[in-house]
This record gives structure tokens, C-alpha cells and sequence, in this order.
């Protein structure tokens, strides 16, 4: 879709997850889906057809392969700025002090008729900072939003919504298909020496908590095996286990978060 002079597109691969929720919040989104689900995909969203993209033989089933196959696909058929996202996202939203004097945050959804504009924007200040990859916060906590920090070069940002900008050579990891998007931002910090974050904004979505996607093979064991790959890749000084046990009490069973913490101790970041 051409927006003042940019082809911004929005995309993300779905994987038997027939109802796409991320089209009623993105109508113009495409959907890759496998070619066996072609049929189904229609059927669960029979007003947004033109939406649904196969992608070849052999892609779905691991979502960096699918994740590549869209960067590839789409940058070599003119795109300027590719923006992937979930398949179960209801909301950008971002904080804005409460009207009301209590001076607390409040979270204000980016609307629809305004998502290009929020994209094209954004991209073109990534694009001036010298980078090829933003996002938002991880974090929908009005409680740690700071006002005075707007964005972050350094911080993490995740596959439920990403941009990336015409030129990033980075692409991601297809033995890492559960860290693919932790592996894919220490990549981009490693070659273009950061990546923009908005930390005002945050992305809605479910995540794990549907069946199909990486849930078909996501498991605690594989968890661990894929937190120890990207810790053997890119070494103990980057990638951190969470051994906090933050906000859990303490007579329970002291539980093992497999998200990595991410430091960056690159030089000039």
C-alpha cells in the first residue's frame, strides 16, 4: 500500500489459526498461510480473501522460515517498509496522562484510520537514526512507562510487531523457531548498532495462549533447549536467564522463565 511516496506493507504468517483476530483491527494485512489451509482461511474470513497468501510447499511449520520467506518475498516486490505482526493482535495502544488531575497513565489504542501514518512515521525516524528494525514495548504496565525516556535503542523488541526497513540483511534464525525474534533483534543491534523502540506504545495480543502457531510445538523442554542454542550462540554476557521469581510468591515453587533477558554490551549502543 503506497503511503506518501512509501510502499508500507503489513503482514503475518498464521499456521491453523483459521479466524485471523489481527484483520479486525488490520483489515489490509496479509495473511501466509500453508497451502493445504488455503480453503480454510477463506472460510473463517470469507470478506477478506485477497488477504490470504500461500506460501509454498514446505514453509509453514517453522515460523522463521515463514518469517524469512514474507522479508524476501515482499522486499523483492517493491516494498520500502515490511511490518510483521501476530495473527492475534487486537491493539497498538499507547500511555497518555489521565485527564483527570491523578496524574496516572491511561492506554489509548492507536486507531485503525491512523496505522499507516503511525508506521510510515516511525519508520522514517528509524530510517534517520541509522537503523533498520523498530518496535514497541514489551511492557502494557502504565506503571513503568517514563515519560522522559520516549524510546530506547538497546531494549527488546518482539515478533508480535515489527517493522523492518528496505535494505536489512538480517533475517532469522530457522534452527531458533522459539527465539527467532530475541535472535533477530541482537542481530540487528550487532550490525546497524541498535534498533528504535517506542516505549509509549505497546502491542494487545494473546500470544500463547492459542492453540495452533508455535504452540503445536512448544513445550517447557523445548523452551530450554531453545533458550541454551541462543545462549550458546551469542554467548552468557548477552543472553541472561530470569532467575528474579518477580511477582510470584515466594512460598510457591521458584518457577524458570525461558524469555531471556537481553543485555546489549555492544560498544556504542
Amino acid at each position: 500500500m503506497k503511503y506518501n511516496g512509501k510502499e508500507i506493507v503489513v503482514v503475518c504468517p498464521s499456521y491453523k489459526r483459521y479466524k485471523v483476530e489481527t484483520l479486525a483491527y488490520i483489515p489490509f494485512c496479509k495473511v501466509y498461510v500453508a497451502p493445504e489451509e488455503y480453503e480454510s482461511y477463506i472460510d473463517y474470513n470469507p470478506r477478506h480473501e485477497e488477504n490470504i497468501v500461500k506460501c509454498p510447499e514446505g514453509i509453514q511449520g517453522n515460523v522463521s522460515r515463514v518469517r524469512n520467506y514474507i522479508l524476501d518475498t515482499e522486499f523483492e516486490n517493491g516494498a520500502d517498509i515490511v511490518c510483521i505482526v501476530d495473527d492475534d493482535l487486537k491493539a497498538i495502544e499507547h500511555f497518555e496522562m489521565s485527564e483527570d488531575g491523578s496524574y496516572a497513565y491511561e492506554k489509548v489504542k492507536v486507531k485503525q484510520n491512523d496505522l499507516l501514518d503511525f508506521i510510515y512515521r516511525y519508520s522514517l525516524l528509524c530510517e534517520e537514526w541509522g537503523f533498520k528494525m523498530w518496535g514497541v514495548n514489551i511492557n502494557s504496565d502504565t506503571m513503568s512507562y517514563r515519560q522522559y525516556t520516549p524510546f530506547s535503542t538497546n531494549s527488546v523488541v518482539l515478533g508480535p510487531f515489527g517493522v523492518f526497513l528496505k535494505g536489512m540483511n538480517c533475517r532469522y534464525d530457522e534452527t531458533l523457531p522459539l527465539k527467532e525474534d530475541y535472535d533477530m533483534f541482537i542481530q540487528n543491534c550487532n550490525k546497524y548498532r541498535g534498533v528504535l523502540r517506542l516505549n509509549k506504545y505497546h502491542y494487545v495480543c494473546r500470544q500463547s495462549e492459542q492453540k495452533g502457531g508455535c504452540a503445536m510445538y512448544r513445550s517447557m523442554e523445548k523452551e530450554k533447549e531453545q533458550f541454551e542454542k541462543l545462549r550458546n550462540k551469542w554467548g552468557n554476557d548477552i543472553v541472561k536467564l530470569d532467575k528474579s521469581n518477580k511477582g510470584r510468591s515466594k512460598k510457591k515453587k521458584k518457577y524458570i522463565d525461558y524469555n531471556p533477558i537481553i543485555k546489549i554490551p555492544i560498544r556504542g549502543i
